[in-house]
Protein backbone atom coordinates (compact mmCIF):
# COMPACT_ATOMS: atom_id res chain seq x y z
CA UNK A 1 0.00 0.00 0.00
CA UNK A 2 1.21 3.83 -0.78
CA UNK A 3 0.63 6.77 1.74
CA UNK A 4 0.30 10.18 0.61
CA UNK A 5 1.33 12.77 2.83
CA UNK A 6 0.49 16.24 1.71
CA UNK A 7 2.41 19.40 3.41
CA UNK A 8 1.82 23.04 3.26
CA UNK A 9 4.90 24.22 2.42
CA UNK A 10 8.27 22.44 2.34
CA UNK A 11 10.29 25.51 2.74
CA UNK A 12 8.72 25.68 6.44
CA UNK A 13 8.86 23.65 9.70
CA UNK A 14 6.17 21.31 8.86
CA UNK A 15 8.32 19.27 6.49
CA UNK A 16 10.67 18.09 8.91
CA UNK A 17 7.32 16.21 10.99
CA UNK A 18 6.40 15.03 7.44
CA UNK A 19 9.60 13.32 6.48
CA UNK A 20 9.84 11.73 9.81
CA UNK A 21 6.25 10.18 9.58
CA UNK A 22 7.52 9.26 5.96
CA UNK A 23 10.73 7.43 7.79
CA UNK A 24 7.95 5.47 10.37
CA UNK A 25 5.71 4.72 7.73
CA UNK A 26 8.55 3.14 5.74
CA UNK A 27 9.94 0.99 8.63
CA UNK A 28 6.08 -0.07 8.26
CA UNK A 29 6.64 -1.90 4.74
CA UNK A 30 4.78 1.43 2.77
CA UNK A 31 5.28 2.43 -0.39
CA UNK A 32 6.02 6.80 0.73
CA UNK A 33 5.59 9.90 -1.22
CA UNK A 34 5.49 13.48 -0.09
CA UNK A 35 3.70 16.16 -2.14
CA UNK A 36 4.20 19.91 -1.20
CA UNK A 37 4.01 23.44 -1.86
CA UNK A 38 7.21 25.64 -2.72
CA UNK A 39 6.95 29.54 -2.42
CA UNK A 40 10.09 30.20 -4.36
CA UNK A 41 12.51 29.51 -0.71
CA UNK A 42 14.62 26.19 -0.89
CA UNK A 43 13.26 23.45 1.22
CA UNK A 44 13.50 23.92 5.09
CA UNK A 45 15.27 20.63 5.41
CA UNK A 46 17.19 18.17 3.60
CA UNK A 47 14.45 14.83 2.62
CA UNK A 48 16.06 11.96 4.29
CA UNK A 49 17.83 9.27 1.90
CA UNK A 50 14.98 7.74 0.00
CA UNK A 51 11.78 9.35 0.54
CA UNK A 52 10.46 11.12 -2.46
CA UNK A 53 9.27 14.62 -2.36
CA UNK A 54 6.92 15.90 -5.22
CA UNK A 55 7.33 19.76 -5.06
CA UNK A 56 4.39 22.07 -6.60
CA UNK A 57 4.83 26.00 -7.15
CA UNK A 58 2.60 27.88 -4.40
CA UNK A 59 0.47 30.47 -5.48
CA UNK A 60 -2.37 33.02 -3.73
CA UNK A 61 -5.50 32.75 -4.55
CA UNK A 62 -7.25 32.25 -7.19
CA UNK A 63 -4.30 31.42 -8.66
CA UNK A 64 -3.81 28.38 -5.98
CA UNK A 65 -6.83 26.50 -7.47
CA UNK A 66 -4.61 25.58 -10.37
CA UNK A 67 -2.03 24.56 -7.40
CA UNK A 68 -4.43 22.52 -5.89
CA UNK A 69 -5.79 20.54 -8.63
CA UNK A 70 -1.94 19.75 -9.55
CA UNK A 71 -1.56 18.30 -5.76
CA UNK A 72 -4.65 16.42 -6.20
CA UNK A 73 -3.86 14.74 -9.18
CA UNK A 74 -0.62 13.29 -7.88
CA UNK A 75 -2.42 11.98 -4.38
CA UNK A 76 -2.42 8.60 -5.74
CA UNK A 77 -1.48 6.60 -2.14
CA UNK A 78 -4.09 4.16 -0.80
CA UNK A 79 -4.02 6.32 2.59
CA UNK A 80 -4.09 10.05 2.23
CA UNK A 81 -2.00 11.63 5.32
CA UNK A 82 -2.09 16.04 5.79
CA UNK A 83 0.40 17.27 7.70
CA UNK A 84 -0.72 20.50 9.80
CA UNK A 85 -4.80 21.83 9.62
CA UNK A 86 -4.38 24.05 6.57
CA UNK A 87 -6.08 24.37 3.58
CA UNK A 88 -2.92 23.88 1.62
CA UNK A 89 -2.53 20.83 3.45
CA UNK A 90 -5.71 19.65 5.06
CA UNK A 91 -7.85 21.52 2.71
CA UNK A 92 -6.77 20.41 -0.44
CA UNK A 93 -6.58 16.43 1.29
CA UNK A 94 -10.19 16.34 2.00
CA UNK A 95 -11.16 17.30 -1.63
CA UNK A 96 -9.24 13.98 -2.14
CA UNK A 97 -10.96 12.01 0.60
CA UNK A 98 -14.31 13.04 -0.58
CA UNK A 99 -13.76 12.43 -4.43
CA UNK A 100 -12.28 9.04 -3.62
CA UNK A 101 -13.76 7.75 -1.21
CA UNK A 102 -9.78 7.16 0.30
CA UNK A 103 -9.04 7.05 4.45
CA UNK A 104 -7.86 10.64 5.52
CA UNK A 105 -5.21 11.15 8.82
CA UNK A 106 -4.36 14.49 10.03
CA UNK A 107 -0.88 15.15 11.70
CA UNK A 108 -0.81 18.49 14.04
CA UNK A 109 2.26 19.03 15.45
CA UNK A 110 1.31 22.83 16.34
CA UNK A 111 -1.27 24.72 17.42
CA UNK A 112 -1.53 26.71 14.12
CA UNK A 113 -3.80 30.06 15.43
CA UNK A 114 -1.16 30.05 18.11
CA UNK A 115 1.26 32.08 16.05
CA UNK A 116 -1.61 34.85 15.64
CA UNK A 117 -2.90 34.74 19.78
CA UNK A 118 -4.85 32.04 19.42
CA UNK A 119 -8.67 31.49 21.01
CA UNK A 120 -8.11 35.61 21.20
CA UNK A 121 -8.22 36.51 17.36
CA UNK A 122 -10.80 37.15 15.30
CA UNK A 123 -11.67 38.80 12.20
CA UNK A 124 -13.53 41.96 11.87
CA UNK A 125 -12.80 44.11 9.07
CA UNK A 126 -14.66 47.00 7.97
CA UNK A 127 -16.44 46.68 4.92
CA UNK A 128 -14.14 48.70 2.63
CA UNK A 129 -11.36 46.16 4.98
CA UNK A 130 -13.00 43.08 3.87
CA UNK A 131 -13.10 44.31 -0.04
CA UNK A 132 -9.65 45.22 0.21
CA UNK A 133 -8.87 42.23 1.81
CA UNK A 134 -9.99 40.16 -1.06
CA UNK A 135 -9.80 41.95 -4.12
CA UNK A 136 -6.71 43.71 -3.88
CA UNK A 137 -4.00 41.63 -5.65
CA UNK A 138 -2.26 41.31 -2.21
CA UNK A 139 -5.05 40.91 -0.07
CA UNK A 140 -4.99 39.54 3.05
CA UNK A 141 -7.54 36.97 2.08
CA UNK A 142 -6.14 35.74 -0.82
CA UNK A 143 -3.22 34.12 1.02
CA UNK A 144 -3.99 30.29 1.55
CA UNK A 145 -3.13 30.46 4.80
CA UNK A 146 -4.73 33.23 6.39
CA UNK A 147 -6.03 32.79 9.80
CA UNK A 148 -9.91 32.84 9.08
CA UNK A 149 -9.20 29.59 7.01
CA UNK A 150 -6.83 27.82 9.88
CA UNK A 151 -10.10 28.43 11.77
CA UNK A 152 -12.44 26.82 9.16
CA UNK A 153 -10.07 23.75 9.20
CA UNK A 154 -9.50 23.48 13.34
CA UNK A 155 -13.82 23.24 12.86
CA UNK A 156 -13.55 20.59 10.10
CA UNK A 157 -10.62 18.47 12.16
CA UNK A 158 -13.12 15.50 13.15
CA UNK A 159 -13.58 14.87 9.91
CA UNK A 160 -10.38 13.43 9.30
CA UNK A 161 -10.50 9.06 9.81
CA UNK A 162 -7.58 9.26 12.13
CA UNK A 163 -5.77 12.05 14.29
CA UNK A 164 -2.32 11.77 14.91
CA UNK A 165 -1.09 14.61 17.53
CA UNK A 166 2.98 15.44 19.34
CA UNK A 167 1.93 16.97 22.74
CA UNK A 168 -0.82 16.82 25.41
CA UNK A 169 -1.94 20.28 24.99
CA UNK A 170 -3.13 19.34 21.07
CA UNK A 171 -4.72 16.24 22.72
CA UNK A 172 -6.58 18.01 25.13
CA UNK A 173 -7.75 20.75 22.73
CA UNK A 174 -7.99 18.58 19.63
CA UNK A 175 -8.41 14.98 20.76
CA UNK A 176 -6.30 12.04 18.64
CA UNK A 177 -3.64 9.71 19.16
CA UNK A 178 0.25 10.16 20.64
CA UNK A 179 2.67 9.91 18.45
CA UNK A 180 5.84 11.92 19.37
CA UNK A 181 8.75 13.49 17.52
CA UNK A 182 10.75 10.65 17.62
CA UNK A 183 14.68 9.83 16.12
CA UNK A 184 16.11 7.19 14.56
CA UNK A 185 18.25 6.34 17.29
CA UNK A 186 19.96 3.90 15.16
CA UNK A 187 21.33 6.41 12.90
CA UNK A 188 21.74 9.18 16.54
CA UNK A 189 23.89 6.25 18.06
CA UNK A 190 26.60 8.09 20.05
CA UNK A 191 28.50 5.15 20.00
CA UNK A 192 29.67 5.40 16.67
CA UNK A 193 30.91 8.95 17.04
CA UNK A 194 34.18 10.56 18.62
CA UNK A 195 33.47 13.81 20.03
CA UNK A 196 36.98 15.12 19.49
CA UNK A 197 36.91 14.13 16.24
CA UNK A 198 33.46 15.92 15.61
CA UNK A 199 34.85 19.02 17.53
CA UNK A 200 37.94 18.83 15.39
CA UNK A 201 36.26 18.54 11.97
CA UNK A 202 33.71 21.24 12.92
CA UNK A 203 36.61 23.58 13.64
CA UNK A 204 35.27 24.00 17.54
CA UNK A 205 38.28 21.88 19.28
CA UNK A 206 38.55 25.32 21.48
CA UNK A 207 35.62 25.37 22.90
CA UNK A 208 33.14 24.35 25.60
CA UNK A 209 30.25 23.75 23.42
CA UNK A 210 26.75 24.61 23.92
CA UNK A 211 24.55 23.34 20.82
CA UNK A 212 20.95 24.39 19.60
CA UNK A 213 20.61 21.91 16.40
CA UNK A 214 17.62 24.09 14.93
CA UNK A 215 16.14 27.33 13.79
CA UNK A 216 16.03 29.71 16.33
CA UNK A 217 13.50 31.88 16.46
CA UNK A 218 12.22 34.24 19.52
CA UNK A 219 10.00 31.46 21.15
CA UNK A 220 12.84 28.79 21.51
CA UNK A 221 14.85 31.39 23.96
CA UNK A 222 18.12 31.46 22.23
CA UNK A 223 18.40 35.22 23.56
CA UNK A 224 18.27 33.72 27.23
CA UNK A 225 21.33 31.02 26.83
CA UNK A 226 23.10 34.16 24.90
CA UNK A 227 22.34 36.29 27.91
CA UNK A 228 23.33 33.87 30.21
CA UNK A 229 26.92 33.83 28.16
CA UNK A 230 26.89 37.00 29.08
CA UNK A 231 26.34 36.44 32.78
CA UNK A 232 29.17 33.64 33.25
CA UNK A 233 31.73 35.57 30.31
CA UNK A 234 34.00 32.53 29.96
CA UNK A 235 35.29 33.03 26.55
CA UNK A 236 35.98 29.54 25.84
CA UNK A 237 31.62 28.87 25.58
CA UNK A 238 30.34 28.83 22.45
CA UNK A 239 27.12 28.32 21.37
CA UNK A 240 26.52 26.18 17.94
CA UNK A 241 23.52 27.24 15.91
CA UNK A 242 22.55 24.07 13.03
CA UNK A 243 20.80 25.46 9.92
CA UNK A 244 19.65 28.71 11.30
CA UNK A 245 16.05 30.23 10.62
CA UNK A 246 14.70 30.20 7.03
CA UNK A 247 11.76 32.43 7.62
CA UNK A 248 13.04 36.30 8.78
CA UNK A 249 16.33 37.60 9.55
CA UNK A 250 16.36 37.10 13.45
CA UNK A 251 19.62 34.64 13.36
CA UNK A 252 21.23 37.96 11.74
CA UNK A 253 20.06 40.35 14.66
CA UNK A 254 21.41 37.86 17.12
CA UNK A 255 24.84 37.37 15.45
CA UNK A 256 24.34 41.54 15.37
CA UNK A 257 24.37 41.55 18.93
CA UNK A 258 26.03 38.41 19.99
CA UNK A 259 28.28 37.33 17.29
CA UNK A 260 31.64 36.50 19.55
CA UNK A 261 29.27 33.65 21.64
CA UNK A 262 27.64 32.00 18.15
CA UNK A 263 29.23 29.57 15.88
CA UNK A 264 26.55 28.63 13.02
CA UNK A 265 26.79 26.06 10.98
CA UNK A 266 25.22 25.65 7.80
CA UNK A 267 21.86 22.84 7.37
CA UNK A 268 22.55 19.42 6.65
CA UNK A 269 21.11 16.25 5.45
CA UNK A 270 20.04 14.35 8.48
CA UNK A 271 22.06 11.71 8.12
CA UNK A 272 25.36 13.97 9.09
CA UNK A 273 23.10 15.43 12.20
CA UNK A 274 24.53 12.91 14.44
CA UNK A 275 28.43 13.78 13.54
CA UNK A 276 27.66 17.50 13.94
CA UNK A 277 25.42 16.41 17.47
CA UNK A 278 28.60 14.43 19.09
CA UNK A 279 30.37 17.83 19.18
CA UNK A 280 27.94 19.04 21.46
CA UNK A 281 28.93 18.89 25.59
CA UNK A 282 25.32 20.31 26.20
CA UNK A 283 22.34 20.30 24.07
CA UNK A 284 20.03 23.53 24.65
CA UNK A 285 16.56 23.62 24.24
CA UNK A 286 15.36 27.02 26.06
CA UNK A 287 11.75 27.73 25.16
CA UNK A 288 10.16 30.10 26.26
CA UNK A 289 6.26 30.36 27.93
CA UNK A 290 3.70 31.14 24.90
CA UNK A 291 1.28 29.75 23.15
CA UNK A 292 3.36 28.00 20.52
CA UNK A 293 5.85 26.33 22.82
CA UNK A 294 3.18 24.85 25.06
CA UNK A 295 1.90 23.18 21.67
CA UNK A 296 5.18 21.41 20.41
CA UNK A 297 7.19 18.89 20.99
CA UNK A 298 10.89 20.18 20.35
CA UNK A 299 12.85 17.85 17.78
CA UNK A 300 15.82 19.05 19.64
CA UNK A 301 15.09 17.33 22.62
CA UNK A 302 15.43 13.79 20.91
CA UNK A 303 18.64 14.83 18.83
CA UNK A 304 20.11 15.36 22.74
CA UNK A 305 18.56 12.60 24.21
CA UNK A 306 19.44 10.05 21.02
CA UNK A 307 23.43 11.15 21.35
CA UNK A 308 23.81 10.51 25.03
CA UNK A 309 24.04 14.25 25.89
CA UNK A 310 23.12 16.51 28.70
CA UNK A 311 20.24 18.61 27.96
CA UNK A 312 19.37 21.52 29.37
CA UNK A 313 16.19 22.76 28.71
CA UNK A 314 12.91 24.43 30.22
CA UNK A 315 9.55 23.85 32.27
CA UNK A 316 7.55 24.68 29.13
CA UNK A 317 4.70 21.99 27.38
CA UNK A 318 5.50 18.36 27.56
CA UNK A 319 9.28 18.71 28.02
CA UNK A 320 9.46 17.51 31.95
CA UNK A 321 7.48 14.56 30.71
CA UNK A 322 9.99 14.11 27.97
CA UNK A 323 12.98 14.31 29.76
CA UNK A 324 11.66 12.67 32.81
CA UNK A 325 14.76 13.85 35.39
CA UNK A 326 16.96 12.41 32.52
CA UNK A 327 17.81 16.30 31.74
CA UNK A 328 18.41 19.54 33.41
CA UNK A 329 15.50 22.11 33.77
CA UNK A 330 14.91 25.91 34.88
CA UNK A 331 12.30 28.04 34.68
CA UNK A 332 11.58 29.36 31.16
CA UNK A 333 13.08 33.32 30.51
CA UNK A 334 15.63 32.33 33.35
CA UNK A 335 18.72 33.45 31.86
CA UNK A 336 20.07 33.38 35.19
CA UNK A 337 19.20 29.99 36.10
CA UNK A 338 20.93 29.21 32.54
CA UNK A 339 23.69 30.24 33.45
CA UNK A 340 23.73 28.10 37.11
CA UNK A 341 23.54 25.12 35.04
CA UNK A 342 25.76 25.54 33.03
CA UNK A 343 28.08 25.93 35.22
CA UNK A 344 27.20 22.70 37.28
CA UNK A 345 27.39 20.51 34.35
CA UNK A 346 30.69 21.50 33.64
CA UNK A 347 31.91 21.56 36.80
CA UNK A 348 30.89 17.60 36.91
CA UNK A 349 31.01 16.32 33.42
CA UNK A 350 30.87 13.18 33.86
CA UNK A 351 27.90 13.18 36.21
CA UNK A 352 26.08 15.11 33.34
CA UNK A 353 27.37 12.28 30.62
CA UNK A 354 26.13 9.85 32.71
CA UNK A 355 22.74 11.82 32.75
CA UNK A 356 22.73 11.86 29.35
CA UNK A 357 22.86 8.09 28.92
CA UNK A 358 20.17 7.58 30.75
CA UNK A 359 18.00 10.24 28.52
CA UNK A 360 19.72 7.82 25.88
CA UNK A 361 18.11 5.00 27.23
CA UNK A 362 14.69 6.60 27.24
CA UNK A 363 14.83 7.81 24.21
CA UNK A 364 15.34 4.41 22.68
CA UNK A 365 12.32 3.16 24.85
CA UNK A 366 9.49 5.97 24.39
CA UNK A 367 11.05 8.17 21.21
CA UNK A 368 12.72 5.83 18.68
CA UNK A 369 10.74 5.50 15.08
CA UNK A 370 10.31 1.94 16.13
CA UNK A 371 8.36 2.96 19.15
CA UNK A 372 6.46 5.59 16.75
CA UNK A 373 5.87 3.04 14.01
CA UNK A 374 4.15 0.47 16.13
CA UNK A 375 1.46 3.65 18.08
CA UNK A 376 0.79 4.56 14.06
CA UNK A 377 0.61 1.08 12.87
CA UNK A 378 -2.78 0.57 15.49
CA UNK A 379 -4.13 3.99 14.28
CA UNK A 380 -3.85 2.61 10.80
CA UNK A 381 -5.17 -0.94 11.08
CA UNK A 382 -8.07 1.01 12.85
CA UNK A 383 -8.90 2.55 9.12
Amino acid sequence: MKVSLIVSDLSGGGSVRAFLLAQVLKILNYKVEIIGFNYGKEIYAIPPSGISVFSIIGTNYPDFLGSAQKALQQLDGDIIYAVKPKPTSFGVALLKKFSSRRPLLLDMDDWELSWYGGSEWKYRPSAKQFYRDIFKKDGALRFPDHPLYLTWMENLVRKADAVTIDTQFLQQRFGGVYVPNGKDTAMFDPDKYDPESSRERYGLSKYRILMFPGAPRPHKGVEDVLLALDILNQPDLRLVIVGGNPYDDYDDKLIQKWGHWIIKLPKCPVEVMPEIVAAAHIVVVPQRDTLTSRAQFPLKLTDGMAMAKPVLSTRVGDISTILDETGYLVDPGCPEQLAEKIQLIFADLEQANNCGKKARKRCVEKYSLEAMASTLADVILRL
